[in-house]
């Protein structure tokens, strides 16, 4: 919006050069950070608050952790602090006219509606199942789905004719067409290899990606400060990903492709950086607010739409490694577990307890231990992800 109301002035006078600064998409960029992490610390207290008020405490399960008791009672569905200072921030200083932008807040704000509901039913109607897995499941298959048909021509075409082409042209074929090289799924640190989709095979990957994702952070946010750091330094790694993109030079010489637009992410990273550092200032242990459903289902459908659009849906599964052992921790647990009891008459187990970070609370570590250390590993898979920029 900034940027258009600039532009617009520029455009009454010619003296004000200085709103030039405005074109400049490092600067919108910094300014969504700051903008939203202003935003998060100052609405944060009031936000809390409110929540208090409404008595939307997180309910603890008596067969958890029992250092975990003395959180019961503490506010959840601050996730909706994150998705406010979020969009506010990105309408501020995003182009309007960028339909990737768009696309990302659509997926953000549907799957955080989904998280909301959840969260809504466990804490407020006192249902502790909240909404149940299949018709949770079903929501975001729904938005997965139109997010992954979306840009699978989105993706692979520079403007909205150009894709309307490229569409029915897909009709015409009979729905068997290929997409541009563009969209082919790149393998990290190799010049040359990259793997043909095709229509189908893109919106398969991109629905896995955005579902698996939303799932993923949920499944790591269950302790103080666990799930937003990481988020925080995969949006950012994705936001300089989204900037080489973006740009032709740049794309071109790291050997990249070129998604015309994709540079217009890096505000939305930006953004989404900055209110999560300052729902970590509430967040970190011992914490005032949690997340909830609300925030962790909506946070993870950006970043793995994000991811989609500048082409490195492996490299988010090595930058967001944290999140991808959690998940898979609980799904080697829940499989073992149900496999063991048809066999021997008995559930059993291969962790203490899942997901991953209760295994080693139940280990012996404590709670900051296990978060930091967490945030450690994310730092280096991070630096690992961002090599992959020239390591090919």
């Amino acid at each position: 919006m900034l940027l258009n109301l600039a532009m617009w002035l520029q455009g009454l006078n010619p003296e004000w050069g200085f709103l030039r600064v405005f074109q400049y998409l490092t600067f919108r960029a910094t300014m969504a950070a700051v903008t939203a992490l202003l935003i998060g610390l100052v609405l944060g207290p009031f936000v809390i608050r409110k929540l208090t008020e409404l008595k939307v405490g997180q309910p603890i399960r008596e067969y958890g952790m029992q250092t975990h008791l003395a959180k019961r009672g503490t506010p959840t569905m601050g996730g909706a602090l994150i998705l406010l200072a979020i969009g506010l921030s990105t309408l501020l200083w995003f182009d309007w006219a960028n339909r990737f932008v768009w696309i990302v807040m659509i997926v953000t704000t549907g799957f955080g509606a989904i998280g909301w509901v959840d969260d809504w039913r466990k804490v407020v109607l006192k249902d502790p199942e909240g909404m149940r897995s299949r018709e949770k499941y079903f929501w975001q298959s729904v938005i997965g789905l139109f997010a992954a048909i979306y840009l699978a021509f989105n993706v692979s075409e520079v403007n909205a004719l150009r894709v309307l082409e490229l569409f029915a042209n897909w009709v015409a074929s009979g729905f068997s067409n290929e997409l541009p090289p563009k969209a082919d799924l790149i393998v990290p640190f190799f010049k040359t290899i990259s793997y043909p989709l095709g229509v189908w095979g893109f919106i398969v990957l991109t629905y896995i990606v955005i579902v698996g994702t939303s799932n993923a952070v949920n499944l790591t946010d269950g302790l103080d400060g666990l799930a937003i750091m990481p988020v925080v330094m995969v949006s950012g790694a994705l936001g300089i990903f989204a900037y080489v993109t973006g740009n032709a030079v740049f794309a071109k010489y790291l050997q990249l492709p070129h998604i015309p637009g994709a540079g217009e992410l890096l505000v939305f990273c930006a953004a989404l950086s900055g209110a999560g550092l300052a729902f970590l200032w509430f967040n970190a242990y011992p914490a005032q607010v949690f997340m909830g459903d609300v925030g962790a289902l909506a946070l993870g459908g950006a970043l793995g739409t994000i991811a989609v659009i500048v082409r490195q849906e492996i490299v988010l599964a090595f930058m967001g490694g944290v999140f991808v052992v959690e998940a898979l921790s609980v799904m080697a647990q829940v499989s073992y577990f149900k496999y063991t009891k048809r066999k021997y008459g008995e559930g059993r187990r291969i962790l203490l307890m899942a997901p991953l970070h209760h295994h080693f609370e139940k280990s012996g570590w404590k709670e900051t231990q296990v978060v930091v250390r967490f945030w450690i590993i994310t730092m280096l898979l991070c630096l690992l992800g961002l090599s992959t920029l020239k390591l090919r």
